[in-house]
């Protein structure tokens, strides 16, 4: 319930600094647990705090090394102020705290009172913030710049050349022209006279003045302005300050005493109107820095501070960022870079109570003389008192004087505390508590090879980081650094209670799993862009991710202990396929590892998943029968599969890899834990790119076939007696994975297309495309059109996928684009032909009663195992089948002309035409469609 100093000064500072202690320990027990349900590891047993004695007294020996070198001093400048928190912020902070607002954008009228338009211009001076009117000491212009009186209906203005149309219009008559430096000791009529401003308020040379908006004219406030306390300095003008610390005119200041310096706006341009002075009022919208911790508008404000001069430093700065690596690497010449080009020095103190308080202590009979203190030990030798329980914090350390021998004068610490970033920059050597305590330690873990944080941290953390390690040891406190983007909700929005769209983490890893979050928070998309998350993202990882990981791996344990196949026995024949899995994981381990490096989780997560993929829905289906029949080289090759991918994963998804782990590689010897196995590292002896080419050509020439025959509506388990195929290094493929072509496209033989043949099976049309080619031919476009339609149509085509075709119209050869016409492609009948670039693939859709038969047997497969499954039986279950058909003679046919094939697709020891006996427990299903009753029971 405090609302400003006034109130913590009441309660009593110690008191309230030990309410801040409690606050910070607060969260802990809940940050842990969230770092614990996540996976997120940490060293709480060694956990520093910033608070803490060892931590300050780090933090004093910094500062220490900074006043010794001269750049740590106390100034008078205009500062980024809360008057809320009643202290001045840093521009880093500044940064963090921008809000979109409206604010009037207002142009006054200023009469001149001297110099040769006196009495007959006014200065037309452009301001955002009418507030600082009251304060108005001068207006500076431009003195290289070439300013005119100019006249409109509304009066006669000073104004800059380049706005005079965009302020004034074009009907602006032209008086008189001057350079800026000319109009310089021109008085005039300031706007209000409600304070005392002696010695003032005429036009003064500026160079900051631009004339990109605005007038070209700017009022000067000095104690709300750095550009304007600049210029009232090297003008001998006054400093007046008509607002008190709270941000509130004071109380004897006309019409806006006791108003909150943003909410008085309104008033004054309001008095503006009345008495004629307002030009024009335009509200605009705009970023408005606010204090980052209370949301309060901020104001510059001249006060003393203490400051780190950073700007001393800025070429070393410069270079260190230069050496540092940055992901994106946009940011480091980018945002970044280009602060560290406009650096400023940095606003230290902090006029609080609780934080680190600045160890400087002043004599008071001299104020020049100070003493920075590195350490309780050093203050306690100047005491002469043991110092080494003191807290470190206001106000026991405000209580501490000392004397100096020979000087008049006592040594009091100067009030402020330091800004809270300070402590965090000090992190890499602070969190040893070094150099009074583990020296080597701290010197050892610097610099850091690595840091993360959200990328509004590139003007905090990072900043701080990199300010004080060049400061202390003139190097950088991290080599490479991650800006990681925002995490946003579902519909887009910044996350916010107000706004109801908020995800609590520990809700949403139990609902979806911790290594389903993880998974997003790495993989969802470039750790430096903004994503939303939801449920739907999560669930989607859950399937495309995580189960299909684990439906593999749990594929692998079943089938291994069904034929009782172990690491080390007999190794079996591999197949290309065998050899292409293997060679397909080593290669994903070279690419995980550089993308690794590279801090893009995203990129190894693509790869990773297209593995996964990979192995379930290529290597895995196209291999069942093998595993079924407990082929060794295909468990063999499946266990060593995923020893490499879940050693790959385990960083990703910490939790499911660890339980994978633990059923199938703790057993053999491969250690108790993923996370405590080596990375894996890549057998380059065992990629086989030249495979990968001819296994991917398989797998594009089986998704061209699966068009084709979505486009002919020929059901995918009915097998068709031939395709034929076109397609680069297809002549080339080995007889095994020609096979898995034929397989996958249910075909009974694969032949050559060749170009001959490839004509014969398609019909070419050619139709106008009468928009593009009216845009280019106008009249003449039906001649045109007549041209097209009667080209010999496929030798058109071809010539129009070579880049442009040609015709001839009236006499002359026009050249045809892509767009000017469209191609249609019609398969012969009987055929079904899919093509992509060099590729075709073409089915020939005739079907013979014995195909027929064949596709009936797939049905009828299906069947049973839908029945089996229906039944609970496991996948290696033998069976014992009855079956009975009525109406249509084919599904019969079928199951007596395939019963062995029938018999070992189906796991079943004997087949029996006819009902079961009497008495015998079965399971059974039928097919209304094909007249089909089955029973089953397990052997």
């Amino acid at each position: 319930g405090f609302t400003g100093k006034a109130d913590i000064e009441a309660y009593g500072i110690a008191e309230f600094n030990a309410r801040c202690r409690e606050n910070v320990q607060r969260h802990v027990d809940a940050f842990e647990a969230m770092s614990e349900r996540m996976g997120y590891w940490a060293d709480y047993e060694n956990a520093y705090w910033t608070m803490n004695r060892e931590y300050v007294e780090s933090v004093w020996w910094a500062l220490k090394q900074i006043f010794a070198k001269g750049l740590l001093v106390e100034d008078y400048r205009v500062a980024p102020y809360c008057p809320r928190c009643g202290t001045g912020l840093s521009d880093h902070e500044v940064a963090q705290g921008y809000e979109d607002v409206t604010d009037p954008s207002v142009y006054v009228r200023f009469p001149l009172t001297s110099g040769p338009w006196a009495g007959q211009a006014d200065l037309l001076v452009w301001t955002t913030t009418p507030w600082t009117l009251v304060s108005n000491t001068a207006v500076a212009v431009n003195p290289d710049v070439t300013y005119v009186i100019a006249r409109s209906e509304a009066g006669t203005f000073v104004i800059a050349q380049p706005l005079l149309h965009k302020v004034l219009g074009d009907d602006a008559e032209v008086l008189a022209t001057y350079r800026g430096l000319d109009l310089e000791r021109w008085s005039y009529q300031r706007p209000f006279d409600y304070v005392e401003i002696p010695d003032a308020h005429f036009v003064v040379p500026a160079e900051y003045v631009t004339t990109d908006d605005g007038s070209g004219l700017v009022h000067t406030a000095p104690a709300f302005g750095a550009d304007d306390l600049a210029v009232a300095r090297a003008n001998g003008l006054p400093v007046v300050k008509p607002i008190g610390p709270d941000g509130h005119f004071l109380p004897e200041v006309p019409q806006v005493g006791g108003v909150f310096f943003k909410d008085a706006d309104e008033q004054l341009v309001a008095d503006l109107k009345a008495r004629g002075l307002l030009f024009r009022h335009v509200p605009y919208t705009h970023a408005y820095p606010h204090c980052w911790r209370c949301h309060t508008p901020l104001m510059y404000y001249a006060l003393p501070s203490w400051y780190v001069r950073t700007t001393a430093v800025k070429d070393q700065l410069l270079a260190e960022n230069e050496q540092t690596n940055w992901f994106p690497p946009t940011i480091k010449n980018g945002r970044y870079g280009d602060w560290l080009k406009n650096n400023i020095d940095w606003a230290l103190s902090r006029d609080r109570y609780w934080g680190t308080p600045l160890p400087v202590w002043r004599n008071d009979a001299d104020p020049s003389r100070m003493i920075c203190v590195g350490s309780l030990a050093e203050l306690a030798e100047l005491t002469g008192r043991d110092l080494a329980d003191l807290d470190p914090h206001r106000p026991y350390v405000d209580e501490i004087t000392f004397t100096v021998r020979g000087e008049l004068g006592t040594y009091r610490r100067v009030a402020p505390v330091i800004d809270a970033w300070f402590d965090a920059g000090s992190m890499p050597f602070a969190q040893f508590g070094a150099p009074h305590r583990n020296d080597e330690q701290a010197r050892a873990a610097y610099p850091a090879d690595f840091i993360c944080e959200a990328i509004d941290q590139t003007r905090g953390w990072f900043y701080t980081l990199m300010v004080i390690g060049t400061l202390l040891f003139e190097q950088s406190s991290y080599r490479n650094v991650l800006c990681l983007g925002h995490i946003l909700a579902e519909d887009g929005r910044k996350m916010s209670k107000n706004l109801g769209n908020i995800l609590e983490p520990i809700p949403l890893m139990d609902a979806h799993g911790a290594d389903a979050v993880r998974w997003f928070m790495l993989c969802s998309g470039s750790p430096w862009s903004a994503r939303r998350v939801g449920h739907k993202v999560l669930d989607e990882i859950g399937s495309k991710v995580l189960r299909t990981y684990w439906s593999v791996a749990s594929f692998q344990s079943l089938y291994a202990r069904a034929n009782n196949w172990t690491l080390g026995g007999e190794p079996g024949t591999p197949t290309q396929l065998d050899r292409w899995a293997l060679s397909e994981v080593h290669r994903l381990t070279i690419e995980v590892d550089a993308a690794l490096e590279d801090f893009d989780t995203a990129r190894a997560g693509r790869a990773l998943l297209a593995y996964i993929d990979d192995l379930s829905n290529w290597y895995v289906r196209r291999s069942r029968r093998r595993f079924w029949d407990g082929d060794p080289a295909a468990l063999g090759t499946l266990h060593e599969c995923l020893h490499v991918l879940t050693r790959l994963l385990a960083p990703f998804v910490p939790f499911i890899t660890e339980r994978v782990w633990e059923s199938l590689f703790a057993p053999t010897g491969s250690g108790d834990s993923v996370h405590l196995a080596l990375w894996p590292s890549a057998d380059k002896v065992l990629v086989d790119s030249a495979l990968g080419g001819q296994v991917a050509l398989v797998r594009r020439l089986v998704e061209l076939g699966r068009a084709a025959r979505a486009d002919s509506s020929v059901k995918t388990r009915q097998p068709l007696a031939r395709a034929l195929i076109s397609a680069p290094g297809w002549s080339a493929m080995p007889e095994p994975l020609r096979r898995e072509v034929a397989d996958e496209l249910n075909v009974v033989e694969l032949s050559v297309l060749a170009d001959t043949e490839a004509g014969d099976l398609v019909e070419v049309a050619l139709k106008p495309n009468f928009r593009a080619l009216g845009k280019r031919f106008g009249g003449g476009t039906q001649a045109v059109a007549r041209a097209i339609s009667a080209a010999p149509a496929r030798d058109f085509a071809a010539a129009l996928a070579t880049g442009s075709a040609s015709v001839l119209v009236a006499g002359e050869q026009v050249s045809i684009g892509a767009d000017d016409v469209v191609v249609t492609e019609t398969p012969r009948s009987g055929w079904a032909v899919a093509s992509a670039g060099a590729e075709t693939v073409a089915l020939d859709l005739e079907l013979t009663h014995e195909l027929r038969l064949a596709g009936l047997l797939r049905d009828i497969v299906r069947l049973v195992q839908e029945a089996r499954k229906s039944a609970g039986l496991e996948v290696t279950d033998r069976i014992e089948l009855w079956w009975r058909v009525g109406g249509s003679p084919e599904p019969a046919e079928a199951i007596r002309t395939h019963a062995e094939q029938l018999s070992s697709e189906v796991l079943a020891t004997a087949v029996h035409e006819g009902p079961p006996s009497e008495g015998v427990e079965t399971f059974s299903a039928q097919d209304e469609e094909m007249g089909l009753h089955l029973w089953l029971r397990a052997t």
